[in-house]
C-alpha cells in the first residue's frame, strides 16, 4: 500500500544517510589521526634540528667576537658540561692545532666563560668562573676597583678584596682586569646584583653574563694575551638586556 512503500523508501534512505554519516566520520577521524601523526612528527624534527641552528646562531655571533678582539683565537666545542656538581667544569674539543695551555682563557660573544685547567692533545677541560676553586682577576666598571671573582653558584660568583669604602651599584658591569695574565682588561664578565661589608673589605655579588648552560660554541685566548685590547664599541650581545633584569 501507498503508506507501507513510503515507510520503506523513509527507511531505506535513513540507512543511506547513516552509512554516508559514519563513513564522514570515519574520514573525518582518519584525517585529524594522520594530522596529529605529521604533527608530532614537525616536532620531532624540530627538537632535533635546534641545537643545530641554535649552534648555528653561536658560530655567527663567535665570527663578530673574533673580528671585534682581532686576537688569534681557537674555537672549541663544548661536549661535557658538568658545572653543577662541586668542582666540576666543562670539556671541551678545540679546532686542530697545538695542544692547549693551562689559563689559557675561554671566551663566548656573551662573556668570560673560564680557563683551561688541563688539556690533551684532543680535549681541554675547562674551570668555569662560577666554580668554588675558580678565581679570576676583575674590576668594576664605575670605579674600576680591582678585586678577585670567585664561583658561589650555577651562573653566580662574587668579589672579594673590594675596599669596604667603595660605592657599588646594582646593575654595574663588571669586567676582567687583566691582572692575572689569563685575559685582557675590558672583558665582560657579568653585572652586580647586591652588595655587603664583610669586616674591612666590600663583598660583591655578581651575575655572569654569558649562560654556562647554555653555550655550545666557546673561543680559546691565545697564552698570555696583551692586557690592553681596543675595545669594541658595541656591548655583548644581550648584555643590555641582562642588566636591565638585575634586581
Amino acid at each position: 500500500t501507498g503508506p507501507s512503500i513510503w515507510v520503506s523508501a523513509r527507511w531505506e534512505q535513513w540507512k543511506v544517510d547513516r552509512a554516508l554519516r559514519a563513513r564522514d566520520f570515519d574520514g573525518a577521524r582518519a584525517e585529524i589521526a594522520q594530522l596529529r601523526a605529521e604533527l608530532e612528527r614537525l616536532r620531532l624534527q624540530e627538537a632535533r634540528e635546534a641545537p643545530e641552528r641554535a649552534e648555528a646562531r653561536e658560530a655567527i655571533r663567535l665570527f663578530g667576537l673574533r673580528q671585534n678582539l682581532g686576537l688569534d683565537l681557537r674555537a672549541a666545542r663544548i661536549v661535557s658540561n658538568n658545572r653543577k656538581a662541586p668542582f666540576s667544569g666543562m670539556v671541551v674539543e678545540p679546532a686542530l692545532g697545538p695542544t692547549l695551555q693551562s689559563d689559557q682563557g675561554v671566551i663566548a660573544p656573551e662573556g668570560v666563560v673560564g680557563r683551561i685547567w688541563s688539556a690533551s692533545a684532543q680535549q681541554a677541560s675547562v674551570l668555569p668562573l662560577d666554580a668554588y676553586n675558580g678565581s679570576t682577576g676583575v674590576m668594576l666598571g664605575r670605579s674600576r676597583a680591582t678585586g678577585v671573582l670567585q664561583g658561589t653558584a650555577p651562573g653566580r660568583a662574587e668579589i672579594r678584596y673590594i675596599s669596604a669604602q667603595e660605592v657599588v651599584q646594582a646593575g654595574e658591569p663588571v669586567y676582567t682586569s687583566g691582572l692575572d695574565g689569563v685575559f685582557p682588561r675590558g672583558l665582560l664578565v657579568g653585572f652586580v646584583t647586591s652588595s655587603r661589608v664583610r669586616d674591612i673589605e666590600l663583598t660583591v655579588e655578581v651575575g655572569l653574563a654569558a649562560r654556562l648552560d647554555r653555550l655550545h660554541l666557546v673561543y680559546i685566548l691565545p697564552p698570555s694575551p696583551p692586557l690592553e685590547l681596543e675595545a669594541p664599541s658595541a656591548r655583548p650581545v644581550g648584555a643590555s638586556d641582562r642588566r636591565k633584569g638585575v634586581r
